[in-house]
């Protein structure tokens, strides 16, 4: 299946839609909401703005929805839900097996897209939608292995029977940093575990989860397993939702300001949640590191998506026997980077989101300097259109620097240097995040003993990406609860039932 198109106007889903704006195509995107099996406008009638990062022009808008809508999206999947349940795991991993070949058959076109509504690069963007897809892929492999047990009861005299069941309509809320990927990671597990879904995109980025909604359709999940649904009022909307008693997940993506928030709703219907929240990643490198693999490292865990990733490196650590060298050569390879529009083929650092990211990087990096920090590249937003902030090392960061405190969210690398091992553990655990963290050693006995002791729920070792489709992924402290994706991220979607059998 191919939906790229170059046409002026395309059909889909029996509407056109119109998305201009990347050199001069229109791309088959739905701009309304998805409510069973249908794309439908807001019932309020009102529109929401979608921003091009690099311009900060409009591209287009999206149908905005109330409360009303989103209660007709859960009215769409409690009405699909048994159904869909029933299905045979079989039946629903030859769909999601489907689901993954469609996004890979769309991988530039989608990466286009990304690029244009997020502002990210290219190459960054097209990594991102074959990361997406393949949560389809696992999760068809994983739907048939959503495996009970039985057990002797140890008095003996019965059985103890476990079975896993679909947890049933889940609300799935997603931000704007990666939008094909976080969705897809959330989407794949509740399908394959037999629950139907409301997808709550970010509201910045909402057209890549609105053009995978439509392939998921031309994939063949059945109408009202999936519903998306865009609006301005996400507090609003998504409280109704979780206030009705139908509703049995919650699965967040986004800060730990708003997971909190989210929490407290949930709590009114105990309801299940998954949160995936903030990050303060630390990056350590100790003087027996190999010096150009920790940099290679270095600008993946940086630079991937221009740093806008919660599992960015925020904070470097770095011994003082190789401290000089991995800062000139960060420096080197950080300027080296070309900046520019997303969707320009040349461009290595895309865009920030808005005018608010640029305004948070400028507050942190200002503070950063005001303390003592060295600015070895970058650290002033260029002039212009768009909302651009240049590849940036600041080195001798005070510790007491809230760039070392707070994410970042942004393509500066702030470096620290540290003598004693013990020291450079306890500033890294010294946070109330623990997502994921870097450590770069040659001595794989101390870095396995490293990754032990440091308090996060994930640790790269000597590799400067840490996140897999087929690995769990998830922080511990105010970093989120549970996993996703491997197969943890399949059991959040389920509820063990226990039955007492006779013998």
């Amino acid at each position: 299946m191919t939906l790229t198109t170059s046409g002026a106007t395309v059909q889909a889903a029996g509407n056109t839609y119109l998305v201009p704006g990347f050199e001069a195509a229109a791309f088959p995107v739905p701009t309304d909401l998805l409510v069973g099996e249908a794309w439908v406008p807001g019932s309020g009638g009102q529109r929401i703005d979608i921003l091009d990062p690099a311009t900060g022009g409009v591209l287009t808008s999206v149908a905005d929805a109330t409360i009303a809508d989103g209660m007709a999206a859960l009215n769409a999947a409690e009405a699909a839900a048994a159904g869909w349940a029933a299905t045979p795991p079989r039946a629903r991993a030859v769909i999601l097996q489907r689901c993954f070949q469609a996004i890979v058959d769309n991988v530039d076109w989608l990466a286009q897209l990304i690029a244009l509504e997020n502002g990210k690069a290219l190459p960054d963007a097209r990594g991102e939608v074959l990361y997406a897809a393949e949560f389809f892929r696992w999760y068809a492999e994983e739907a048939v292995r959503i495996n009970g047990d039985i057990s002797v009861a140890p008095a003996g005299g019965n059985r103890i029977m476990v079975q896993y069941q679909p947890i049933g309509v889940s609300l799935l809320i997603t931000p704007w940093n990666f939008p094909a990927a976080m969705a897809t990671r959330k989407i794949a597990p509740a399908l394959a575990a037999g629950c139907t879904c409301i997808l709550k995109p970010a509201e910045e980025t909402p057209l890549t989860a609105l053009a995978v909604g439509e392939i998921l359709r031309q994939a063949g999940v059945p109408a009202g397993v999936v519903n998306i649904i865009n609006t301005s009022d996400p507090a609003g909307v998504c409280r109704a939702i979780l206030r009705d008693r139908r509703t049995r997940k919650l699965s967040f993506t986004g800060s730990t300001e708003v997971g909190r928030i989210l929490l407290r709703e949930a709590s009114y219907n105990v309801i299940n949640c998954s949160m995936e929240l903030g990050g303060n990643a630390p990056f350590l490198v100790l003087d027996d590191a190999d010096l150009d693999a920790a940099i290679d490292g270095a600008m993946i865990a940086k630079m991937r998506n221009a740093g806008e990733a919660c599992t960015a490196a925020n904070r470097f650590y770095v011994q003082e026997g190789i401290y000089p060298a991995f800062v000139e050569k960060l420096v080197e390879k950080m300027g080296a980077l070309k900046m520019g529009a997303g969707t320009d083929t040349a461009s290595q650092c895309g865009a920030m989101i808005n005018r608010a990211a640029i305004d948070k990087i400028e507050t942190l990096v200002n503070d950063a300097v005001a303390k003592g920090a060295s600015v070895r590249l970058g650290g002033k937003t260029p002039e212009g259109a768009g909302f651009f902030y240049p590849p940036s090392v600041l080195a001798d960061v005070s510790l007491d620097a809230d760039l070392l405190r707070e994410e970042i969210f942004g393509p500066v690398a702030a470096v620290v240097k540290f003598t004693d091992v013990e020291d450079a553990v306890r500033m890294a655990n010294d946070t109330e995040y623990g997502l994921a963290a870097y450590v770069y050693t040659e001595n794989m006995k101390r870095g396995l003993q490293l990754a032990e002791r440091l308090d996060y729920g994930m640790v790269a070792l000597n590799r400067g990406l840490v996140s897999d489709p087929a690995a769990p992924f998830g922080g511990v402290k105010q970093s989120g609860l549970g996993r996703e994706g491997a197969h943890h991220g399949l059991l959040e979607f389920t509820e063990a039932k226990y039955i007492a059998v006779n013998w």
